[in-house]
């Protein structure tokens, strides 16, 4: 691929998180270095990659903004996700693959 091109998205598997006030967490599925992130709630979602769930999102990590979705370059060592919103409920959806743009 050269220099400034971009690959659309294929994603290789979804995992959904059902999120809270209390961080939550997921493995994520399937191969590649991005994940796109979706967040269906109607609160603010905070992130976070880890190699495993054991470290929880808290509202120092980062944020996506309800309804909104973000492109993330997690890498491939990016193994769970962990996600807490700052009120409510909702899912947040992570699609993991291989691209630069959905």
């Amino acid at each position: 691929m050269s220099t400034g091109s971009t690959q659309p998205l294929r994603v290789s598997a979804t995992v959904t998180i059902a999120a809270g006030t209390t961080s939550a967490h997921a493995a994520l599925l399937g191969t590649g270095e991005a994940v796109l992130v979706y967040n269906a709630s109607s609160a603010i979602a905070f992130l976070r990659f880890g190699m495993d769930g054991s470290v929880p999102a808290t509202s120092a990590d980062m944020p996506i903004p309800p309804g909104a979705r973000m492109l993330i370059h997690a890498g491939e060592f990016a193994k769970s996700a962990s996600v807490v919103l700052a009120s409510g409920s909702g899912n947040v959806y992570l699609s993991r693959g291989q691209g630069t743009v959905y």
